[in-house]
């Protein structure tokens, strides 16, 4: 009999804040706030997503914009993220980096400040309900002026001592370069914020190669696109960079046909370390433990290798020692348990 996944620990590092939120959550906050949801985002959920080209990716946008709309109330934030603390804890995860950019809450919770502090806030509070550490990354937009990164950089700085951890960069590739970003990125590095961009989904390994070079990433959001360049996964394997790989969002948003074409394991075997993450399971219809379960049902992962896929997690991770610790203990005796 397979060991369960879902007693596997593990860290997770790819999820956004938005689209963590449950799906039944978001019917039941549009309808507690009077708002219309179009078809993709109930009765024919999860929709169907294709994003290589700018109108797919317009689509995506407007209905992340719309999720977006149903929070309202301080008390949805803080519903949202206890709702996803207790999903992470249920699927094994005791460690989650949750992404947020406050920009996009700020006028409806007082402006930046008030609503980076709501979230960190909220955060706290989840953590403690559901037993699951958190801590958060400041993610700014690609497709904003690289001032307004430079603005969150600073404010992500001035929480570092209240669970700010990282600090990353989101959107479509292909409308903003990440050389662009490099003044926000180095106030980020300068302070100790780990450099975590999105890069080599919608566009190929340069994108990867650019985000190493030029922001200095420790992690790359996604980065499957590195395995088209042997040269560069000996690079990301030789300097330890995670690449954030979230397969179902991969497949749903056209960045791959079929999980099979997701190339997990050739850059698993090339010595990359991976961080398995769900990316937004509001718009995908996963989570994280699914994400482990095509591991080991489609790419072959043996229970070892999948022990192996949920240390590099937790190293790859901004955990404190006691927590990596503990996790990484648990992973050894999940794997010596009984199969």
């Amino acid at each position: 009999m397979p060991r369960p996944l879902s007693e596997l620990p593990k860290a997770h590092l790819h999820l956004h804040f938005t689209g963590s939120m449950r799906h039944s959550t978001l019917v039941e906050l549009a309808r507690e706030h009077g708002l219309h949801l179009p078809d993709a985002l109930e009765e024919d959920w999860p929709p169907q997503l294709r994003a290589t080209d700018e109108r797919g990716w317009f689509r995506f946008q407007r209905l992340y914009d719309i999720a977006r709309s149903v929070l309202q109330r301080e008390s949805d934030v803080y519903r949202l993220l206890r709702e996803a603390a207790e999903d992470e804890a249920a699927e094994g995860s005791g460690w989650l980096e949750i992404q947020i950019d406050p920009s996009g809450y700020a006028s409806k919770f007082g402006g930046l400040t008030s609503a980076m502090e709501l979230m960190l806030d909220a955060a706290r509070r989840a953590a403690d309900h559901a037993g699951v550490g958190i801590a958060v990354v400041v993610a700014a937009n690609r497709t904003r002026h690289p001032l307004d990164a430079k603005t969150l950089a600073r404010l992500a700085t001035h929480y570092m001592d209240q669970g700010v951890v990282g600090f990353g960069l989101s959107n479509d590739e292909r409308r903003g370069r990440a050389r662009d970003f490099d003044g926000a990125f180095r106030l980020a590095k300068r302070a100790g914020l780990l450099a975590v961009p999105h890069g080599g989904e919608l566009l190929g390994a340069a994108s990867v190669a650019e985000c190493v070079d030029v922001l200095d990433a420790d992690r790359v959001g996604h980065g499957v696109r590195a395995a088209e360049s042997p040269r560069l996964m000996e690079r990301l394997a030789d300097r330890g960079i995670t690449c954030e790989v979230c397969p179902t969002s991969n497949v749903g948003l056209g960045v791959a046909g079929r999980a099979e074409d997701v190339p997990l394991r050739r850059l698993f075997e090339a010595g990359v370390p991976i961080a398995l993450g769900a990316d937004d399971p509001l718009l995908f219809g996963s989570r994280l433990l699914p994400q482990y379960e095509l591991a080991r049902q489609v790419y072959g992962f043996s229970d070892p290798e999948l022990a192996e896929l949920a240390r590099q997690s937790v190293r790859a991770s901004a955990a404190p020692e006691d927590v990596r610790k503990e996790l990484l203990q648990g992973i050894d005796d999940w794997l010596a348990s009984a199969g």
